[in-house]
């Protein structure tokens, strides 16, 4: 049997809103990559150090907590530059990742359809171009011969840097295939005059259970970041409105969701942009839920997708404390813009896709949007 690689958890203080400080969803994410921690450090910086990342005091101490613990492998939850990585290993004698790289290793390990396993591929080209000075240090054995300018182990890099162009060349255009026949596929739609409706939210939210729930299929669900990558899409029935809808699960988002990938998974993401409506799932029993709608806000407008009209669906109303449970499952929430400020009331459904609760009022306001979609009217129910 396998046994898991322990990791030492890393986060730095930059004095940004929302810190982690328990470093929790660091740890479930290193759990959903297969990794066990073992023990948790933070610390408070104004900058990054340019060359460690954090200072060369703070290092030691890691180093010295990673031999306690037994340690072999050190996750820190910002992105570090391709300099800072090396140092770090270097400076620590074990390997060092960051969280893009935790991400791109979970994504890797659970897209399935070919799309996503392209659009995994493309994203993991583009980080580990950025890497080759890293991955090919053992190079620097090499010596030139006299006369001979440049670093030691240059023309390997170069070449490598070629095949990697040419693989990121070759994914991307196997990519525009795809994306061509996804276009294909919703003319179709179009032509049928299909009610698109897509579940957006928060890994981890509930999504692929609502998906479920509402069309009785089995897509893979579980209580882990990432359960969902490829995107499914299942004819809905809105009996009020006499016609059908198509509702797609797509992926989770997630805070610094490496901006590789969502380049990567603009075919996927792209159900979001063109659907009529869009089911806004947040885990309601998340303490965290107002910075995890804030960072869905932010996704949505990287992908063009902000003015596309929304319900907000608050899952797992079974989970919520008895204190905290709503006075009525509908009401309006002031739903903020990620990078202007301004604010809109959209709607707010409350249910639990786990128990069933608030799924017909949820249906309900479905056959609503629906019946108005289909006669032209304004998506918005009236009040």
């Amino acid at each position: 049997m396998k046994t898991q690689a322990l990791a030492l958890l890393v986060g730095v203080d930059l004095g940004l809103p929302n810190f982690d400080t328990d470093l929790l969803e660091l740890g479930l994410l290193a759990q959903t990559a297969g990794l066990e921690p073992v023990a948790r450090i933070t610390c408070k910086r104004r900058a990054p150090d340019a060359a460690l990342f954090i200072g060369s005091g703070k290092a030691d101490e890691i180093k010295m907590l990673a031999l306690d613990t037994g340690a072999t492998e050190v996750l820190f939850d910002q992105s570090l530059s391709p300099a800072q990585q090396r140092n770090l290993e270097r400076h620590l004698e074990m390997p060092v990742n960051d969280r893009t790289l935790l991400i791109l290793e979970i994504f890797a390990q659970r897209a399935r359809s070919h799309e996503g396993k392209l659009q995994v591929e493309l994203a993991r080209l583009q980080y580990v171009s950025t890497r080759l000075v890293r991955r090919w240090s053992h190079l620097e054995r090499q010596t030139g011969g006299a006369g001979v300018r440049g670093g030691p182990g240059e023309k390997q890099i170069e070449l490598d840097k070629r095949m990697i162009g040419d693989a990121i060349k070759r994914t991307k255009e196997r990519l525009t295939k795809v994306k061509k026949q996804r276009q294909t596929q919703r003319k179709q739609r179009e032509r049928r005059n299909s009610f698109s409706v897509s579940l957006v939210g928060y890994t981890n939210a509930g999504k692929s259970t609502l998906f479920n729930a509402l069309v009785k299929a089995t897509a893979y669900t579980a209580d882990q970041l990432f359960a969902t990558l490829d995107t499914t899409t299942r004819q809905l029935y809105l009996g009020e409105a006499g016609r059908f809808a198509s509702l797609s699960d797509t992926v989770g988002f997630i805070r610094d969701l490496p901006h590789g990938l969502i380049d990567a998974f603009a075919a996927t993401l792209k159900e979001a942009v063109d659907a009529d409506l869009l089911l806004h799932v947040v885990d309601g029993s998340n303490p965290d839920y107002l910075e995890q709608i804030e960072q869905v806000q932010r996704v949505l407008s990287e992908i063009g997708a902000e003015n596309v009209p929304q319900i907000l669906v608050f899952n797992k109303l079974d989970a919520i404390e008895k204190s905290s449970l709503p006075l009525h499952l509908q009401d309006r929430f002031e739903l903020r813009d990620a990078f202007e400020g301004a604010s809109r009331s959209v709607e707010r459904v409350f249910v639990s896709a786990k128990t069933g609760e608030g799924l017909n009022l949820l249906r309900e306001l479905l056959a609503i949007r629906g019946s108005h979609a289909q006669a032209g009217d304004s998506p918005q129910t009236p009040q």
